[in-house]
């Protein structure tokens, strides 16, 4: 399996599902079997496609603050979901590759495999909206100019990403560069490292 390819392609069509319903309280409808890497891939674009219109929706200037309060909490929650789930594919590289043996002058990469690929996920929502807003016909001209000149960039990075998302992992393969997950160990979100949380 060629988990760069696969994983956008599973990303590209996770973004296109949630834009059916476009509705952040929608359960994601994964087509893919449970425990899949695709069924992984699926669950972690669909909290990004969430999360990026929670982020549209807590920008409204017209925002009751309680409801913004509500929103921040729900995007805090999200983005500790997001990290477990990329945690979770990690997990599902380093099971992949458990057996190989790293060659003695093997490096490390800057980032895991699953951080990669979240940036890949990412990259799908960016496409999607920024497709859209060359299609707006309530924008001028030059709106539309700037945006398709933006999209040609996105797409050209999705092609690198994807290349080079494909290279670590058969750099990985081959023992040319070995895996470490660091835990992200986010510290705002555990009562117990947080000040203002434990200081109660």
């Amino acid at each position: 399996m060629d988990f760069a390819q696969t994983a956008r392609a599973v990303f590209d069509r996770a973004v296109e599902e949630y834009h059916r319903h476009d509705d952040v309280d929608f359960p994601a409808p994964s087509p893919f079997a449970l425990g899949s890497p695709e069924a992984v891939f699926f669950a972690k674009c669909w909290i990004d496609a969430v999360q990026w219109h929670l982020e549209d929706l807590i920008r409204d200037p017209g925002i009751d603050p309680a409801a913004a309060l509500a929103l921040k909490r729900r995007i805090d929650r999200s983005n500790q979901e997001r990290t477990d789930m990329v945690e979770e594919m990690d997990t599902l590289f380093r099971e992949k590759y458990r057996d190989v043996v790293p060659q003695p002058d093997a490096t490390i990469n800057t980032e895991s495999p699953a951080w990669a690929l979240d940036r890949l996920s990412i990259l799908a929502l960016k496409i999607w909206h920024m497709r859209e807003q060359t299609e707006r016909a309530d924008a001028d001209a030059s709106h539309i100019a700037k945006c398709r000149a933006k999209l040609g960039v996105l797409l050209e990075q999705q092609e690198d990403l994807t290349a080079a998302i494909a290279a670590l992992l058969a750099d990985i393969e081959a023992g040319r560069k070995y895996m470490k997950v660091y835990r992200q160990m986010k510290m705002y979100n555990d009562p117990a490292t947080n000040p203002v949380l434990y200081a109660k």
